[in-house]
């Protein structure tokens, strides 16, 4: 299979808030706009894509209707500390506070107002038992 694209698509019971929380907080525009699916771009980067959908629609086979849940969406950024801040003082809820952990990552995790998780990430040197586990080229510098 030749891949040419990837994206997430959250469903969701609300497209216009959903559509607006990602606008607003993230940096997405509408590439296409229905009342019932919109196609987000990241305006930073033209291949950074998500989808909003509404969870009812009969495009989605019945026994898969419903809003999103045990989703975690990862945005790796260059400063997830200058994200935390920007987007505590927005209001968004803090679930888990920003932290560097072991494995390489300096991030927080926040939502979306489905419950969708939004891991902001910043990829930094593991710890030594850490970074065994990574192939020479995925080892963050």
């Amino acid at each position: 299979m030749k891949t040419t694209q990837y994206y997430p698509v959250i469903q969701t019971n609300d497209v216009t808030a959903t559509t607006a929380f990602y606008q607003d907080h993230f940096g997405f525009e509408p590439a296409f706009t229905s009342d019932w699916y919109v196609h987000l771009q990241s305006k930073a980067d033209p291949t950074v894509n998500l989808a909003i959908l509404d969870g009812q629609h009969d495009t989605i086979p019945l026994p898969g209707r419903g809003a999103s849940a045990g989703v975690i969406l990862n945005f790796e950024v260059e400063d997830a500390a200058a994200e935390y801040s920007r987007l505590v003082d927005a209001g968004l809820p803090v679930l888990k506070p920003l932290i560097d952990e072991d494995f390489g990552q300096r991030h927080f995790i926040t939502a979306d107002p489905n419950g969708v998780l939004i891991d902001i990430i910043t990829p930094i040197p593991p710890s030594a038992a850490f970074a065994a586990q990574y192939s020479q080229e995925a080892l963050p510098q």
